[in-house]
């Protein structure tokens, strides 16, 4: 299976979430949301 580069980023920053508890969870939280939302974005660029 290959991955585009933005979901190897994804991976890795939902595998750190956990670790990332208390400090920084909320940070990363966003991130892996932005990410997915860049993902999943359905719209021609």
């Amino acid at each position: 299976m290959k991955l585009t580069e933005k979901e190897k980023e994804l991976i890795e920053a939902i595998r750190n979430y956990r670790k990332a508890f208390p400090n920084g969870q909320s940070e990363l939280w966003y991130y892996i949301n932005q990410l997915v939302a860049e993902l999943t974005d359905t719209e021609t660029k």
